[in-house]
C-alpha cells in the first residue's frame, strides 16, 4: 500500500510542475520572440495612433490630466467609446514608462506576454478536470508554443489577451465550484469565497470586454445546478447575493462617472450604435468599414467633435437601425456572413500574396473545425463541463453576428478550441488502436 501511496504522491507532484515548467517556457517564448522581432517598435506615423488606438490616445490623456477623453486625434472631451479597463492598465504604463516610449511598449507587451503564457495553467486544468492528464499535457503545449495562441499577445496592444486571461479563470474556477474532475466525495457547495471572487471576476471581465456578458447568467445558472438542493438555503442565496453585489459595486464608479460626464445612463461603454452602422451601413461587407470611423475619415471625426460622444453615436445607431429596417434582407446576409468570417477566417484586408494568405485561412478554418466537431463528442459523451462549453461556444459570439467581426474576437474560446480539437484527435486515436485490436482478434 505505502508504494502505491508513494507513486499516487510523484504523480500528483509531476502533475503539480509540469504545467509550470511549460509555462516558463511559453512566457521564454513570447518574450524571446517580441523582444528580438521587435514587436515593441512604434510607427511614428499619426503621433503613434496605432501603438493602442483609441486605447492609446485615452490612456495619454489621463497621463497627461485631460480624463478618460479623447479617443481620437485632438482634444474631443470625455469619452465611454471604449470599456475603461485596459486603458487604465496602459495609462499606468505610460506614466511609469513614458507616453509611447519604446519602454513603455515593451513592457505592455511584455504584460500581455505573462498573461498569455498563464493561461497554460488554466487550459491545463480545464482539459484535466474535464478529460484526462494527456488532453491536457498536449493541450497545455499546444497553447504553449503554437504560433497562432500567441500573435495577440506579442504585438496587439489592445484588451483581447487580458479578455482571454481573465475568461479562462472564470471557467476554470467554475469547474472547481462544480467540483468537477474531484472525488465523488469532495461534491459540496461552493463557498462565499468563491462566489465574491466570482463576482470580482465577472466585473474585471465588463470592465474589460462587456461583450462577454451575455454568458454570465448561464455560467452562474450551470454552478447552481451542481449544488445540493439542501445547501441552497440559506448559505447559497446568500452566497449568489454577495456575488452580486460585488459585481455592481465594482462597475459603479465607472457607470457614476458616466452619468456624471454625459449626463444619462452609460453602463460601460457608448459606442454600440457607432459600431452597428460601421458594420451594416451603406457598402457593409460585413466587417467594419473602417474607411468611415473617425479615426481615419476627417469628416467623421469633424462631426464627432461637434456633436459630442453621446449625440454623434446616438445619430449613427438610428441611421443604422433605419437601414436594417428598411432592408431586412440585405442585413440577415450581412449577419450570415459575420458567422461565417467568425468561425472559418476574416478576410485580410492587407495584400500578404496567396501562400499565407492561405495559410492564415487555413490554420483559423481547421481549429475551428476540430474545436466544434470536439465539442460535438464532448456532448455526445456527456462529458462533464460540456454543456458549459457549449454556452460559451454559443452566446460569446453572439454580438458579433449582428454587429461586426473581426478574427481577434475570436480569442477567448481558443484555450477550449485548443483543448476539444486535442480531445477529438486522442479520441480519434483511440478509435483507431480499437478497430485494429478487434482486427487481430478476429486474424
Amino acid at each position: 500500500m505505502s508504494g502505491v501511496s508513494t507513486a499516487s504522491t510523484r504523480r500528483e507532484a509531476l502533475d503539480v510542475k509540469c504545467p509550470w515548467r511549460i509555462f516558463w517556457i511559453a512566457l521564454l517564448v513570447r518574450i524571446a520572440y517580441m523582444t528580438f522581432a521587435r514587436m515593441w517598435h512604434m510607427r511614428p506615423y499619426e503621433d503613434h495612433f496605432a501603438f493602442g488606438y483609441e486605447m492609446g490616445r485615452i490612456a495619454q490623456a489621463l497621463v497627461t490630466g485631460y480624463g478618460f477623453a479623447d479617443p481620437f486625434q485632438g482634444h474631443t472631451g470625455p469619452t465611454a467609446w471604449t470599456a475603461p479597463m485596459f486603458p487604465w492598465i496602459l495609462a499606468g504604463d505610460f506614466r511609469l514608462f513614458g507616453i509611447y516610449t519604446p519602454l513603455a511598449a515593451w513592457m505592455i507587451l511584455a504584460f500581455d506576454c505573462v498573461l498569455n503564457a498563464l493561461m497554460v495553467l488554466f487550459t491545463w486544468e480545464i482539459a484535466s478536470r474535464c478529460f484526462n492528464r494527456k488532453v491536457a499535457l498536449w493541450s497545455a503545449w499546444l497553447w504553449a508554443l503554437y504560433p497562432a495562441t500567441m500573435q495577440y499577445a506579442v504585438k496587439w496592444v489592445w484588451e483581447m489577451t487580458l479578455t482571454a486571461f481573465l475568461f479562462s479563470w472564470i471557467l476554470v474556477l467554475a469547474l472547481r465550484m462544480r467540483r468537477i474532475g474531484e472525488p465523488d466525495d469532495a461534491v459540496r457547495a461552493p463557498g462565499a469565497g468563491q462566489w465574491a471572487l466570482f463576482g470580482l471576476l465577472w466585473a474585471a471581465l465588463a470592465l474589460t470586454n462587456p461583450s462577454l456578458l451575455l454568458f454570465l447568467p448561464f455560467c452562474g445558472v450551470w454552478i447552481l445546478a451542481g449544488v445540493p438542493r439542501r445547501a441552497w438555503w440559506p448559505r447559497q442565496i446568500v452566497s449568489v447575493a454577495l456575488a452580486a453585489a460585488i459585481f455592481l459595486v465594482c462597475l459603479a464608479p465607472w457607470t457614476y462617472r458616466n452619468w456624471r460626464a454625459f449626463h444619462q445612463l452609460v453602463p460601460i461603454r457608448a459606442n454600440f450604435g457607432a459600431e452597428l452602422y460601421l458594420g451594416n451601413g451603406p457598402g457593409a461587407t460585413g466587417l467594419l468599414m473602417e474607411y468611415n470611423h473617425p479615426f481615419q475619415a476627417p469628416d467623421q471625426l469633424r462631426l464627432y467633435r461637434q456633436m459630442g460622444e453621446m449625440a454623434y453615436v446616438k445619430m449613427r445607431g438610428a441611421m443604422a437601425r433605419r437601414i436594417i429596417v428598411e432592408a431586412p434582407g440585405r442585413y440577415a446576409v450581412l449577419c450570415l456572413r459575420r458567422f461565417y468570417y467568425f468561425w472559418f477566417s476574416v478576410p485580410h484586408p492587407g495584400d500578404e500574396g496567396f501562400v499565407n494568405e492561405y495559410g492564415r485561412n487555413l490554420n483559423f478554418q481547421f481549429t475551428s473545425i476540430v474545436g466544434l466537431f470536439g465539442l460535438a463528442l464532448a456532448l455526445r459523451r456527456h462529458v462533464p463541463a460540456a454543456w458549459l462549453f457549449f454556452w460559451a461556444f454559443l452566446l460569446l459570439p453572439l454580438t458579433y453576428y449582428f454587429v461586426t467581426v473581426h478574427a481577434r474576437f475570436r480569442h477567448p474560446l481558443e484555450p477550449l478550441i485548443a483543448i476539444l480539437g486535442v480531445y477529438l484527435f486522442q479520441s480519434a486515436e483511440k478509435s483507431w488502436h480499437v478497430r485494429w485490436f478487434r482486427r487481430d482478434m478476429k486474424a
